[in-house]
C-alpha cells in the first residue's frame, strides 16, 4: 500500500508557535578554522563532513575569507565515524552530525553526535553521542529555537527528535516515527527511505522527504516538548524519489529536489496549515542527457533570486532564476563541478561564493557567484579532501 505512515514509538501532541524571527538566521547557517586575527580579517568557519574509511577521519575545518573566497585548512577538527551531514545551532555554538553507520553499541542503528565550537580556533569539542534508533541517518537539522535536533534515517525510513540539553548535549529521543509503504520502483522504492527533514520558516512543521514513498510527510512540531504531531502527506509524481528541499527567504515557496527523476518541484506554501500546492516541475539535466545521473543537493541564494541543484553522473550544478512573485524557475545555466559526484555544496552567507563537495574525486571546488545573474565561475581553487559529503558555514562577526 502506497504511503501508509506511521509507527509511532513515542507519540506526541503539538502546539503551534510562530517563530519567524529565526528564518534568516537559519538560512545563514546552512550541510578551516579561524583565529582571533582571522576574525578581524573577515574570515568565517567552514566545516566539512566526510565518509570515513576512505582516508578521512571525521570532520575537517577551514577558515574562509569572504573577500577572496580562499579556504585555509585547519585539518581534522573532530574525529567522528562517517559524519555524513552536519548542522549548526542558531547560537553558532554547537555542531551536530548524523553518523551514517549501521551498527552502534551492538545495535542496528546509526548515531547522532554533538560538538561544541571553539570560534577562536575552529576546533570542535566532543560533547556526547546518542543512538539514532535506526541505521543510516542521512540528514540532520536543528530547530530554530535551538531546543531540538531532528534526523531522518534512510534505510528503514524513520525520523526522530532529540532534545538539546544544557551545554549543547543531546538527550535521548523524545519522539520517533517509522514510515510504512512503498512506491513504483522495485529496486529503490521497495520500502520507505526518509532522506531529509526540513523545518518550516515558523518552526511549526517538520517536513520529511521520503524517497521510498514518493511523499513529503508534513509533521506538526512542538519544539518545547520535542514532539511530532499527526502528519499530512503530499504526494510526489511516482518514481521521483524526493531527496532534499529548501524554503525561499520569504517562506512563501518550497523547492524540492527529487533524486531519481533529477527534477526540482516548486510548491507554494500555506503557513497556517503547512499546506503545499505544486506549481512547477523542471529538470536539472540537459535534454540530450542519456547517461545515469541522480540529483543530490538544492540550495537557494540568500537573495532568493536563484536556485542551485547538483547532479551526480552529469557532475554539474544547474542554476535557475526565481520569479520571486510567483516562485517559478527559469533555467540559467549548467556548470561542471570539475570533479566527480557533487553530493553536496553550500553557498556562503553573503551569496558571493559556492563550495562544491565532489565525493568521488576527493575535492572541494570553489566557485564565484555572479550576484546579478546567479552564474557560477570556478576560481581555480581546489581543496583535496577524502570523500567530502557535507559543507556548512559558521559566520563570524
Amino acid at each position: 500500500m502506497l504511503g501508509e505512515i506511521i509507527e509511532p514509538r513515542f507519540g506526541g501532541i503539538w502546539k503551534a508557535t510562530r517563530r519567524s524571527f529565526f528564518v534568516f538566521l537559519a538560512m545563514a547557517l546552512g550541510c578551516g578554522t579561524s583565529t582571533v586575527e582571522a576574525r578581524a580579517q573577515g574570515k568565517d568557519l567552514v566545516y566539512v563532513g566526510t565518509y570515513t574509511g576512505h582516508g578521512s577521519q571525521g570532520i575537517y575545518g577551514y577558515g574562509f575569507d569572504r573577500a577572496t573566497g580562499q579556504l585555509s585548512s585547519l585539518g581534522l577538527v573532530a574525529e567522528s565515524q562517517s559524519p555524513a551531514f552536519l548542522a549548526i545551532d542558531p547560537s553558532r555554538r554547537f555542531l551536530y552530525a548524523s553518523n551514517e553507520i549501521n551498527q552502534y553499541e551492538g545495535q542496528a542503528s546509526g548515531a547522532v553526535s554533538a560538538f561544541a565550537i571553539d570560534r577562536a580556533s575552529g576546533k570542535l569539542s566532543f560533547l556526547n553521542e546518542v543512538s539514532a534508533h535506526d541505521p543510516g541517518p542521512a540528514h540532520v537539522v536543528v530547530d530554530f529555537t535551538g531546543k531540538d535536533v531532528l534526523i531522518s534515517n534512510y534505510p528503514l525510513g524513520s525520523v526522530a527528535v532529540f532534545p538539546v540539553l544544557d551545554g549543547g548535549r543531546l538527550g535521548e529521543a523524545s519522539d520517533f516515527v517509522r514510515h510504512k509503504g512503498s512506491s513504483v520502483n522495485p529496486e529503490r522504492q521497495q520500502g520507505p527511505h526518509a532522506h531529509s527533514i526540513t523545518l518550516s520558516p515558523d518552526d511549526r512543521f517538520a517536513i520529511a522527504a521520503d524517497l521510498g514513498l514518493d511523499q513529503l510527510v508534513v509533521y506538526p512540531l512542538d519544539p518545547a516538548k520535542g514532539k511530532l504531531g499527526t502528519p499530512h502527506v503530499v504526494k510526489i509524481h511516482p518514481g521521483s524519489g524526493p531527496r532534499h528541499m529548501s524554503f525561499d527567504p520569504g517562506g512563501k515557496f518550497l523547492y524540492l529536489l527529487s533524486e531519481m527523476a533529477s527534477t526540482v518541484t516548486v510548491f507554494s506554501y500555506q503557513a497556517a496549515e503547512g499546506g503545499l500546492t505544486e506549481l512547477q516541475t523542471i529538470s536539472t539535466l540537459p535534454k540530450e542527457f542519456s547517461g545515469e545521473s541522480t540529483a543530490a543537493e538544492i540550495q537557494i541564494h540568500p537573495s532568493g533570486k536563484f536556485v542551485y541543484a547538483s547532479n551526480r553522473g552529469d557532475d554539474s550544478i544547474a542554476v535557475f532564476a526565481v520569479d520571486q512573485a510567483q516562485g517559478r524557475l527559469t533555467f540559467v545555466e549548467r556548470v561542471a563541478t570539475a570533479g566527480k559526484t557533487p553530493r553536496n555544496f553550500a553557498l556562503d552567507p553573503s551569496g558571493a561564493w559556492l563550495l562544491a563537495a565532489n565525493q568521488n574525486s576527493d575535492d572541494i571546488v570553489v566557485f564565484r557567484v555572479d550576484q546579478k545573474t546567479g552564474r557560477l565561475t570556478p576560481t581555480g581553487q581546489v581543496v583535496q579532501l577524502s570523500a567530502p559529503v557535507c559543507v556548512v558555514f559558521v559566520p563570524l562577526p
